[in-house]
């Protein structure tokens, strides 16, 4: 299991979105978390749209994260209009999932849960 660095804090303001960045790193390709799982896991369970904040925000970082694994806590692609057109699902189906009416398919199968799946 990986872990993130534990120097970092979460409710350092100023390295929230940095650790939001460091989860969604971890994330394997064909799996999907959401926002709220993320904020769960950096202990801050009512950040979820902070997370959301950070998703939009790394658009503007030279290194790429990969933001379209990150949906809703129903598997919706909510994010979407911020790739434009329909970015997020190409990029999602080249993870090798399946998209109907905006949502992943069996989206309980394909997620990852931090709290599970990293150590703390």
């Amino acid at each position: 299991m990986k872990k993130i660095p534990p120097s970092k804090k979460a409710f350092d303001k100023y390295s929230f979105f940095e650790n939001v960045y460091d989860v969604v790193r971890l994330i394997p390709k064909g799996r999907v978390t959401s926002y709220g799982a993320i904020a769960k896991y950096l202990g801050s369970a009512q950040s979820s749209r902070m997370v959301g904040y950070a998703m939009n925000a790394s658009f503007a970082l030279k290194d790429k994260i990969p933001a379209q694994r990150v949906l809703n806590r129903n598997g919706l692609l909510t994010g979407k209009h911020h790739f434009g057109g329909n970015n997020m699902q190409k990029l999602l189906e080249t993870d090798g999932l399946k998209i109907r009416k905006d949502q992943v398919v069996d989206f309980e199968k394909y997620f990852w849960d931090p709290m599970k799946e990293l150590e703390m």
